[in-house]
């Protein structure tokens, strides 16, 4: 297998991850300001809802590069992973958001501004790792951005266990069960979507480092 510096590289595709990174990152702190300020609810899910709209584009834009592209600057394989991945992470934070506006809650609990504010740091993370696929001599930095999505995808794990508990011990109201226990769940599957983003970068690390 070629090493990567001597493959052609379609910048395009590099192009277009950032573009997806920074997207991702966009929508997580929208989701942020959503939960430390409540107001505005309607109108700052529809933005969140045009973000992850923004993301499909992206997305079926870096699928039809692929579709037309010879020679890709990694594994074929990889590049649509780490483009379902990326959109993966900006679904999440859309359903979550989604579902707070459907479910009509009063306020976000403490745990969902802690869940959030992982979300963001684990996309900030990406959006790092993501333009240091271009460069050879970065991969080893790629692999360090790894190791902390990985460890804030743990943090999260712990804040979502805890917040179950919480509410299950606490909330003696099913329906506030239900909602809050979906709420948090699209908000820790954001998080495992930024692990699996964070797999995928490390892969393309290893094989091209």
């Amino acid at each position: 297998m070629f090493k990567f510096p001597f493959i052609p590289r379609e910048e395009k595709f590099f192009e277009l991850f950032e573009e997806s990174a920074h997207n991702a990152v966009k929508t997580a702190q929208r989701l942020k300001k959503l939960v430390d300020t409540w107001q505005n609810v309607e109108i700052m899910t529809g933005e969140i809802t045009e973000l992850e709209h923004e993301g499909d584009r992206i997305t079926h834009q870096i699928m039809k590069e692929l579709n037309r592209t010879f020679v890709t600057p990694f594994d074929r394989e990889d590049i649509a992973s780490l483009a379902h991945s990326l959109d993966d992470v900006t679904d999440f934070i859309h359903a979550a958001a989604d579902a707070m506006l459907i479910y009509k809650i009063d306020q976000p609990t403490q745990r969902a501004k802690e869940l959030v504010e992982t979300i963001v740091q684990a996309a900030a993370e990406i959006e790092r790792a993501v333009p240091q696929l271009r460069h050879r001599a970065q991969l080893k930095q790629v692999l360090e951005r790894c190791v902390e999505i990985n460890r804030l995808e743990n943090v999260a794990d712990k804040v979502f266990r805890a917040a179950m508990a919480e509410l299950f011990d606490d909330s003696k109201d099913f329906a506030h069960v239900i909602k809050w226990r979906e709420i948090y769940e699209h908000m820790e599957s954001a998080t495992d979507r930024c692990e699996d983003v964070a797999n995928v970068l490390e892969g393309v690390a290893i094989k091209h480092g």
